[in-house]
């Protein structure tokens, strides 16, 4: 790989003076070096600055409509739910069973996804005065999509409609069986199809089924039954313009769309980065008592929302819920409309999600205790762990760390007596769905997509299905694919340029997330302002970087055990993101650190992100 080195000069009050001890970064640093043509033609064909146009240029984009398209990511963009496999069927009897007054049994799943998609078609079932029933499955004792416990429920609220969300394109037994007791199924869902048969539902509506004509195939659970919703208010109001009532339900749904959106970890490209950005405004606006509760205990009323708000603020809430009781405790809270019992039901979540952080913090050791005996990446290429009563509403926060820690997939296995229940997370590129085929044989069940999957598998069968998986991985993928990801920066820019110029640019770029990445920038020849300090917890840096008079305050996340390589008077080069701190009405710039070294610069690849 081609490198180079930046020219290293004195800082202002330096001097001559050269710092004699060196840290280097924890990852290697590669530089995107865009093709000046296209930056330039970016820039003048959409009219931005030229470091938002190296932004769009690094991440794949070319000047034309798709560019337009992103930076104006307005709501008329949408694409009509016609265009969905199936949609029109689902409509039809969706439309007949409302109007029929039937029973309708709305069976979600117990993540972020499935809770907010759930939410979404009760309310506008509500809405219409329909007789509508929902249906979360318990993560430990039902495990994932429809069971027994999905026909026992169909029979106790007497529905003669299912409608499935984020789950159900591979559930073909019990769909069958509700079939043949003359209860028809509606399947919204965006999971890939199986190999095999497909349940005998009335619709499947799926944007990854063969053969979907449907422009986007990357929307989320909770996104496709927003499709359906949508489909619904336009066959209710028996025309194109939906009615004013129904315009402002799906408004305000976009908010719960976000949520799913984000949470669910979907690229947000295309559709689902409109429906993330008018969400993130719905949600920040909504009137809802229990969303309200939720912002209020995630220290997020009256901010400007952005992704890694609900990434790292509502998202976790939401599914605490469901990883150590009920998922239902949560769609109970979303869909509460009194203000003091919104409270006391946000409050309960608040103290789960604690007592999640506690308990997934106690996990991860022994899982990285675990992980020892596998330390081999050449016969390990896939971490593939399990331990005896470990937390099966916990193995997927588990699995996504154990990724960033190791730098390949993991699968993570909470097992109870004689079976196990696993998540499994991967690396970018690697599809952990396509390497769990390779071990079908020895699992009850497994499913999911390319970035997150999971499986029920009996304990004797763990170490057979690891050996299969790693012969697969072995034969299949290369080298290049493992371990640590080389950092990639998109532009070097000294950091008393870092300012609300930058910002503003970069935020045209929001929402970030998966498949359209924050910009990072290094900024070199920097010094600590005052000393470093870590969070209470240890985990955390907390820094005050100076260049010259600029100063901002830096946090670096998940990095308080480098704290000792941090030192006053010492040259600090570090790569980070610009973002806005709003706390008590004030909006404060400040810097998220990603990674730093201390003393030289170091050499920097010649580098590309990763689309």
């Amino acid at each position: 790989m081609k490198s180079f080195t930046l020219r290293r000069s004195p800082g202002p009050g330096m001097g001559s003076t050269v710092a004699l001890m060196n840290h280097p970064p924890a990852r290697p640093w590669n530089l995107c070096a865009p093709d000046p043509e296209k930056v330039s033609d970016i820039e003048r064909k959409q009219v931005i600055k030229p470091l938002l146009a190296k932004l769009l240029v690094n991440r794949g984009h070319e000047s034309g409509e798709a560019t337009s398209r992103l930076l104006k990511p307005v709501t008329k963009l949408l694409y009509d739910p016609e265009g969905l496999p199936q949609m029109k069927e689902a409509v039809e009897r969706l439309q007949k069973a409302v109007e029929g007054n039937e029973v309708i049994l709305i069976h979600g799943d117990y993540d972020v996804d499935g809770i907010t998609g759930t939410t979404i078609l009760v309310r506008l079932l509500r809405i219409l005065e329909a007789r509508v029933e929902w249906h979360i499955p318990d993560r430990q004792k039902d495990g994932y999509s429809f069971g027994q416990h999905s026909i026992r429920k169909v029979q106790e609220v007497g529905a003669t409609l299912v409608i499935s969300v984020d789950n159900g394109t591979s559930a073909v037994e019990v769909i069958n069986e509700l079939a043949d007791l003359g209860v028809d199924t509606i399947v919204t869902d965006h999971h890939e199809p199986p190999r095999g048969d497909l349940p005998r539902a009335v619709a499947i509506v799926n944007p990854k089924m063969p053969n979907c004509d449907y422009p986007f195939r990357e929307l989320c659970g909770g996104a496709v039954a927003y499709k359906l919703a949508w489909g619904l208010c336009t066959a209710i109001s028996g025309e194109r313009m939906v009615r004013a009532d129904l315009k402002e339900f799906l408004v305000d749904a976009m908010g719960l769309v976000a949520i799913a959106t984000v949470g669910d970890v979907v690229p947000l490209l295309d559709e689902n980065r409109v429906l993330a950005r008018a969400g993130l405004t719905a949600l920040r606006l909504s009137k809802h008592a229990g969303v309200r509760a939720l912002l209020q205990v995630s220290k997020l009323t009256n901010k400007t929302l952005a992704a890694d708000d609900i990434g790292f603020g509502i998202g976790p809430r939401i599914n605490a819920a469901g990883r150590l009781k009920t998922a239902a405790l949560s769609v109970e809270l979303l869909l509460e409309e009194d203000p003091v019992k919104a409270r006391e039901m946000a409050n309960n979540i608040e103290a789960l999600n604690q007592e999640r952080k506690d308990m997934s913090a106690a996990l991860l050791e022994l899982a990285d205790k675990a992980a020892e005996e596998f330390a081999d990446i050449e016969r390990y290429p896939i971490l593939v762990l399990a331990g005896q009563g470990w937390h099966q509403g916990l193995v997927g926060i588990v699995a996504g760390r154990m990724v960033e820690k190791h730098g390949r997939p993991a699968i993570i296995i909470g097992l109870d007596g004689e079976t196990g229940r696993a998540s499994a997370r991967t690396v970018h590129g690697v599809s952990i769905l396509e390497l769990m085929h390779a071990g079908s044989e020895h699992v009850l069940r497994y499913g999911g997509h390319a970035a997150a999957a999971g499986c029920e598998i009996r304990s004797d069968q763990v170490d057979a299905y690891r050996e299969a998986l790693c012969n697969a991985a072995r034969e299949t993928l290369s080298p290049e694919s493992f371990g640590p990801r080389p950092l990639t920066i998109d532009a070097v820019i000294p950091m008393a340029k870092v300012g609300r110029e930058v910002q503003e640019q970069i935020d045209k770029l929001e929402p970030f997330g998966e498949g359209n990445p924050s910009p990072v920038l290094l900024s070199c020849n920097c010094r600590l302002a005052e000393p470093a300090r870590a969070t209470r917890d240890g985990k955390h840096l907390m820094l005050k970087v100076r260049d010259g008079g600029t100063v901002f305050r830096t946090m670096g996340f998940f990095q308080g055990e480098r704290l000792d390589e941090l030192k006053m008077g010492v040259d600090l080069h570090i790569v980070h993101t610009p973002v806005w701190n709003e706390f008590r009405g004030e909006r404060k710039q400040e810097l998220r650190l990603l990674d730093f070294a201390v003393g030289e610069v170091p050499k920097l690849g010649n580098g590309a992100f990763q689309h």
